[in-house]
């Protein structure tokens, strides 16, 4: 994967720049997720000023992903049918240039899911490959413990098995933790953004698989794309957390509102000092 984009020197008005490019484009976003989020995640998406649609019908699958800005692969569930869908998508992206992110949930924790993944990857060409820690440690023939879809083991290498799988399947690697980690071939950012808050509600990663989607649809360059969706997600998460909620129910409904209400003026005076670390 090659990328102009340097993180290195990142301000706030470079990550409103992004926010604005993306409420100003509307891009189309194609998600074949699952039945547990698919409500959350095409409202967040909308919520970002993107346009979600969820087609994993045969024909139309293929048809939407031809037509999309970025298409988004959930393996939240893997019924034969959805998965003959993603195939399909990948299919029909690759001929139209379309770039696809996976979401990789629930991998590491049945035979299954693993399977349907790896079969992803060896016939798909990733833009994002979006995933908790453990997950992407599966994903990366590390030792990972992923209990359903939750990542419960230790990971003290994240950075290094981020950057592995990026190295080997050409992907932008995003792992998702209590902080994020954003990995290419060449460089590994450590990121620091969210509130606690966002693990008590369910669905909170397939939204930022979501997210990452949407700012993909709207920017060409894949990292960008990472890092900033990563960055917008986290921050709306802490501005949900100082508002007036009563418990993880009436928080989620105040993250979808925040989401709808960040605009670009918002994010130019962030500071990002200290809430990205670069690994060597």
């Amino acid at each position: 994967m090659s990328s102009d984009f340097d993180p290195s020197s990142l301000t706030g008005d470079d990550l409103a720049e992004a926010l604005e490019t993306l409420e100003s484009g509307g891009p189309l976003v194609h998600s074949i997720t699952n039945e547990v989020t698919m409500n959350d995640v095409a409202n967040l998406i909308l919520h970002w000023d993107a346009l979600p649609v969820m087609a994993d019908s045969d024909g139309d699958a293929g048809e939407m992903a031809s037509i999309a800005d970025a298409v988004l692969f959930n393996t939240g569930q893997v019924p034969e049918r959805r998965v003959d869908a993603m195939h399909d998508a990948a299919e029909s992206a690759a001929e139209s240039g379309v770039p696809i992110v996976l979401d990789p949930v629930g991998v590491g924790s049945t035979p299954t899911r693993q399977a349907v993944a790896e079969d992803l990857l060896e016939d798909t060409n990733f833009a994002i490959i979006k995933g908790n820690y453990g997950e992407i440690s599966a994903l990366a023939g590390v030792e990972a413990e992923v209990k359903g879809v939750e990542s419960v083991g230790e990971y003290d290498n994240i950075e290094e098995t981020a950057r592995s799988l990026a190295e080997s399947t050409g992907s932008v690697v995003v792992a998702s933790g209590v902080e994020d980690v954003v990995a290419t071939g060449d460089t590994v950012v450590r990121i620091t953004a969210g509130d606690e808050m966002l693990s008590t509600v369910v669905g909170t990663g397939c939204m930022l698989g979501g997210t990452i989607a949407a700012f993909r649809g709207a920017l060409e360059d894949d990292a960008a794309a990472a890092v900033y969706g990563t960055l917008a997600f986290g921050i709306a998460g802490e501005r949900a957390a100082e508002t007036d909620y009563a418990g993880p129910a009436s928080y989620r409904t105040a993250f979808h509102d925040t989401v709808a209400a960040l605009s670009a003026g918002d994010l130019e005076s962030v500071d990002l000092e200290g809430r990205l670390e670069f690994i060597e």
